[in-house]
C-alpha cells in the first residue's frame, strides 16, 4: 500500500509541474505549435536521463525510484519513459527494437489519436 502512495504523491508532484511549465510556456510563445508540449517531454526527457544515470551509480531504494520516476516524472510527462527504454534499447545494442519502438510508439500513437478523433466525430455526428 506504501507504494501506492508513493506513487500518487509523485504523480501529483509532476502532474502540477507539468501543467505549470506547459502553461507558462504556452503563454509566453502562444500560437499554434504546442511549445509547451514540446518543453515538458524536453524537459522529462533529459531528466530522466540525468537521473538515471546519477542513480546508476548509487543504490537508490525502490520506494524512492518509484517515487521520482514512476511518480513525479511519470506524471510530469510519460514520454520521458518512452525515451529512456528506447535509450537502453540502443545501449544494449538492440537496435532493431530500438527503432521499431521508436517507429511503433510515434506512428501508433498518432494513428490511434486520430482514430480515437475520428471516431468520437463519428459518434456524435450519429447521435444527434
Amino acid at each position: 500500500m506504501i507504494k501506492y502512495i508513493f506513487l500518487a504523491a509523485g504523480g501529483a508532484i509532476g502532474t502540477v509541474f507539468r501543467y505549470s511549465l506547459s502553461g507558462y510556456t504556452y503563454r509566453v510563445t502562444g500560437g499554434i505549435f504546442p511549445w509547451g508540449t514540446l518543453a515538458v517531454n524536453s524537459l522529462g526527457s533529459f531528466l530522466i536521463g540525468a537521473l538515471w544515470g546519477l542513480f546508476e551509480m548509487e543504490d537508490l531504494p525502490p520506494q524512492a525510484r518509484n517515487f521520482l520516476f514512476i511518480g513525479v516524472l511519470g506524471g510530469f510527462t510519460t514520454f520521458s519513459s518512452y525515451a529512456l527504454e528506447t535509450m537502453n534499447l540502443f545501449r544494449e545494442g538492440e537496435l532493431k527494437l530500438a527503432f521499431f519502438n521508436v517507429l511503433a510508439s510515434n506512428m501508433l500513437t498518432l494513428v490511434l489519436v486520430c482514430g480515437g478523433f475520428l471516431l468520437a466525430r463519428y459518434l456524435i455526428n450519429h447521435m444527434k
